[in-house]
Parts: structure tokens; C-alpha cells; sequence
């Protein structure tokens, strides 16, 4: 259980990272480079290593651009630009939308139904991120609004809907494709990290490069690679041997409350009631959302133990 919640405490530090990052470094060459860098170290590592062949079907190649343009480039250029406004253990929250949105993806695209116990998780969930979601901040006002969300909130919602569907995509290149996970993510991220350099070079300012820190620049970006990219990644993996994915996904929930507390500890973010309020709401709507799937998970776990 230990190693659960370090997981979820490591990846909450990297929005408390990706802050402080982009106090010195324009959002898309910050994103680029950790991509392309985080791609060569996954690609190298298949190809020397590993001693994988790159030649893929055409579908194959069409799934894999589809993936770094959503899960890599727009994911990070949305949650990224929003950051620049939102404190990071609200851009933290809003990703807590992720599972709620991945069973709706589900819904329509693989025609998977859903329980009425679960569409009232799902509504429950839903009210809970209007209390966070109501409150601005006088820098978040800045950007503008649409109804009463800001245009930075409604930013890193996107980069949500982007990353749902790019695991749905990552899902369907492991599973249908039979193509590892590391070669996946290494191709995508070096490709996503191009396209995000290519359109920094044309919008931000290199004069002679969008960074106004260059030790703190290189700092985020070598933590950011190594926490998010190379040890959240295998944790993940190792974790998903010895618990359910249910279980690990559901799990997930504590992620802004340590992003919270490094958000207040390392930034001097505060932090207000709706964060309480919202937490609370959309945590007992992840509950009755996840019920029927966690008491599946321990069924089966008890029954795998009598097993053994």
C-alpha cells in the first residue's frame, strides 16, 4: 500500500513541478522538450536494449500519430497553458474528471453500458467540481470566461478529454496492435514533443530560447522526465501485477490532496473551502460510481488467494 500512495504523492509533485517550470520557460518549449527528451531515452531504450523493430503496418502508424497529437501535444499544451493561471492542485482536480469522462468515452464509443448506480456516481461527481470550478482567482479572471467557468479551467478540461481519449487509443495499440506499451509512449512522445517545439518556435519568443531561468528550466525538465516519464511509469506497471487496475485507478483520488499540500508547502498556493467541499462531493460519487467494480475486484482477489 505503501507504493500506491507513493505513486499518486509523485504525481502530484509534478504539477507542483510544472508550476514552478513555467514561471522561467514558455509553455510549449517547455513541453517539447521534456517530450522529445523523455522519446529519445523510451526509443533508445527499445532499440539498443530491447532490440525492437520499428516497421508497423499503416494503421498502426495512423494510431500512433492520432496519439501524440492528443495524449502528447494537445494534452500538454492545454493542461500546461491553463497551469500558467490555475494553482496546481486545481489543475490537479479537474484531471480527477478522467475516470467519469473515460466511462462516458466508453459509453459511446464501445457502446459499454452503464449501471444506474453508476450514472448517479456520475452525476454525483459532476456537482462535486462545480464548487472548485465556481471560485477564480483574480489571475484565472484574466483570461476570460465562457458561462462561468475560465477560459483556463476550460483549457486544462480539454487536455482532459485528450488524454481519455488518447489511452483509449494507447489501449487499442497494446491490446489490437500487440505494440509494447514503452515503444508506444517513446514514438508518441517524441513526435508530440516535435510538433510542441515546432509550434513554440512560431509563437513564443527564442531570443534565443523561451527561458528566462535556464538552471531552474533544467531542473523542472530533468524531474519532470525522470519522476512522470521513467519512475511513475514502471511504479505504475509493477503496482498493476499486484493490485487491480480498479482498485489502482480508484486510488488515484488521493492525488490532489498531496498536490494540495506541495501546492501550499512549495508555492504558497491557498487553500480555500470549495477545494473541501468538491473534494468530498465528487469522492462519494467516485464511490457509488467504482462500487460494483471494487466489490468485483475483491471478490476476485479473495478467490485468486483461496486459489493459491
Amino acid at each position: 500500500m505503501f507504493f500506491v500512495v507513493l505513486l499518486y504523492a509523485l504525481f502530484a509533485s509534478v504539477f507542483t513541478i510544472a508550476k514552478t517550470g513555467l514561471s522561467v520557460a514558455q509553455p510549449l518549449f517547455l513541453v517539447g522538450t521534456r517530450m522529445m527528451l523523455a522519446g529519445v531515452v523510451l526509443l533508445a531504450y527499445q532499440f539498443f536494449i530491447k532490440k525492437e523493430s520499428f516497421k508497423f503496418e499503416r494503421s498502426t502508424w495512423i494510431k500512433l500519430i492520432l496519439l501524440a497529437v492528443f495524449n502528447i501535444y494537445l494534452t500538454n499544451i492545454f493542461e500546461f497553458w491553463g497551469l500558467q493561471y490555475l494553482t496546481s492542485f486545481k489543475t490537479c482536480f479537474i484531471y480527477s474528471l478522467a475516470p467519469f469522462l473515460s466511462a462516458l468515452f466508453s459509453y459511446v464509443i464501445f457502446s459499454e453500458q452503464l449501471s444506474k448506480k453508476k450514472w448517479l456516481g456520475f452525476l454525483i461527481g459532476l456537482v462535486g467540481f462545480f464548487p472548485i470550478l465556481y471560485q477564480h482567482s483574480s489571475i484565472e479572471e484574466k483570461t476570460g470566461q465562457l458561462f462561468f467557468f475560465s477560459w483556463a479551467e476550460l483549457s486544462v478540461m480539454v487536455a482532459v478529454v485528450c488524454s481519455v481519449y488518447g489511452w483509449i487509443l494507447l489501449k487499442q495499440l497494446v491490446n489490437e496492435h500487440q505494440l509494447s506499451p514503452t515503444m508506444a509512449n517513446g514514438i508518441t512522445m517524441f513526435t508530440g514533443g516535435f510538433l510542441a517545439l515546432s509550434h513554440s518556435f512560431f509563437t513564443e519568443n527564442w531570443n534565443p530560447l523561451p527561458v528566462t531561468n535556464y538552471s531552474i528550466f533544467i531542473e523542472c525538465t530533468l524531474a519532470l522526465l525522470i519522476i512522470s516519464n521513467l519512475i511513475c511509469y514502471n511504479l505504475y506497471g509493477y503496482l498493476l501485477k499486484r493490485y487491480s487496475a480498479t482498485f489502482i485507478s480508484f486510488a488515484g483520488f488521493i492525488t490532489p490532496l498531496f498536490s494540495a499540500f506541495f501546492g501550499w508547502m512549495y508555492l504558497g498556493e491557498i487553500i480555500t473551502w470549495p477545494f473541501y467541499v468538491s473534494f468530498i462531493i465528487v469522492f462519494i460519487g467516485l464511490i457509488i460510481f467504482d462500487q460494483e467494480e471494487l466489490k468485483l475486484s475483491y471478490l476476485s482477489k479473495d478467490l485468486q488467494l483461496k486459489t493459491d
